[in-house]
């Protein structure tokens, strides 16, 4: 019998039904399969920065190796890195958090699992962004949670709708998920939306889950959380944040979550019966990413709003195409609505005829369609030939 009959057959328990994926990386096996055959794709489709870890920090975890940090760790992270991460958050969220509010995890994504797994009851409502990062609702049906989507709009800028929100909470509401800095669109959530966030998880008794892992990538202003804007939610709040996106470290697999410490050491206990722990070279590098030399963050922060400009100038200019301009992270959201397809059929065909690869914005929740999400971390000589390849293709319709 031959292995896929086998594995057809596996009688695989009825959660995994609940379990999605991420889009981007089945695009990225469909265009390497493309490019084994000679041709030619731009990669549009991975958010993921195309920068080097600054040396630096290559350099402490080199020491880190050299000083013998290979072995098991504490669940809820190493001391001296639970520390600095606290204090971290001291300074750039104005809350006194202690390092009992910290745990170190593989990777940001784990917080996302563990707080809800923690958390979320069968049955328990679970309000989260439409178009939004496909992991939150994947996550909310894995443990039995109800989810709420609430469609974030391209006539507000692609933020919450407060009214929309109030009128979703319920008495089942457990969490609220926010991601600002966003992925799909790049959009930020407003001092006065976190305000009416913060006050809402007070008087209501929710948790929300802040994802702020774009935090430091942000074009105009400065990062707003949710925590240094209502302090008196912070019992309420599981901040998400790591290493990846702001300094190109994505296989490091560093992450962390900050929260009450009744719900860290419950977020800790999940982790030893999972990862056990973190790497603890990886560990080792965070003071040195977090309190060491920011040029290199500020050099892409800079090559980001170059590339930015020149891929919503691009788009814009192709008939049919309108693309607002985004306030942070590395991703554009433009509407393609205009020509009549579904947005899953023309990314398809921008792969398969013209070489670009992006994501339908249905890969981000229903609320995606009629627009496409690309990427920008690519160079800027690669977006342009991305563009120029998707005008030509409109050209041709």
């Amino acid at each position: 019998m031959l292995v896929a009959e086998k594995t057809a057959s596996v009688p695989f328990a009825a959660r995994m039904a609940d379990l999605g994926t991420e889009t981007a990386f089945e695009v990225l096996a469909r265009a390497r399969e493309l490019e084994a055959t000679g041709r030619q794709i731009v990669h549009l489709e991975i958010g993921e920065p195309d920068f080097p870890t600054p040396v630096h920090i290559v350099e402490a975890g080199i020491q880190a190796l050299r000083d013998g940090y290979t072995h098991y760790g504490p669940s809820a992270g190493l001391p001296e890195t639970r520390a600095a991460i606290s204090r971290y958050v001291q300074q750039t969220r104005g809350i006194p958090v202690t390092p009992d509010w910290v745990v170190v995890t593989p990777g940001a994504k784990p917080i996302m699992f563990f707080a809800v797994l923690a958390l979320v009851d069968s049955g328990d409502e679970v309000i989260y962004p439409d178009p939004g990062f496909p992991i939150y609702e994947s996550v909310i049906r894995l443990a039995g949670g109800r989810p709420v989507p609430i469609r974030l709009r391209e006539d507000n800028h692609f933020r919450m709708d407060a009214d929309e929100l109030a009128n979703a909470v319920s008495r089942r509401t457990k969490m609220i998920i926010i991601n600002s800095p966003h992925n799909p669109t790049g959009s930020i959530l407003t001092r006065g939306d976190l305000e009416m966030l913060g006050r809402l998880a007070v008087d209501h008794g929710v948790y929300i889950l802040a994802d702020e892992i774009y935090s430091r990538i942000l074009y105009d202003g400065k990062s707003e959380s949710v925590l240094k804007v209502v302090p008196e939610a912070a019992d309420h709040v599981i901040l998400l944040d790591g290493l990846s996106k702001t300094y190109a470290m994505t296989g490091w697999r560093l992450g962390w979550g900050v929260m009450a410490p009744p719900i860290a050491a419950a977020v800790a206990r999940l982790q030893t019966n999972s990862n056990s722990c973190t790497a603890s070279f990886s560990q080792r590098v965070v003071e040195t990413a977090l309190f060491g030399s920011q040029d290199a963050v500020q050099n892409m922060r800079g090559e980001f709003r170059r590339r930015r400009d020149a891929i919503v100038d691009g788009l814009n200019a192709i008939k049919g195409v309108r693309c607002l301009v985004p306030d942070g992270a590395f991703y554009v959201f433009p509407n393609i609505s205009d020509f009549g397809m579904p947005a899953r059929e023309i990314a398809r065909r921008l792969l398969e005829e013209a070489g670009v690869a992006v994501l339908a914005g249905t890969s981000f929740g229903p609320g995606g369609e009629g627009h496409l999400r690309f990427s920008y971390a690519n160079s800027i000589d690669n977006i342009r030939e991305g563009v120029a390849r998707f005008a030509d293709w409109v050209s041709r319709l």
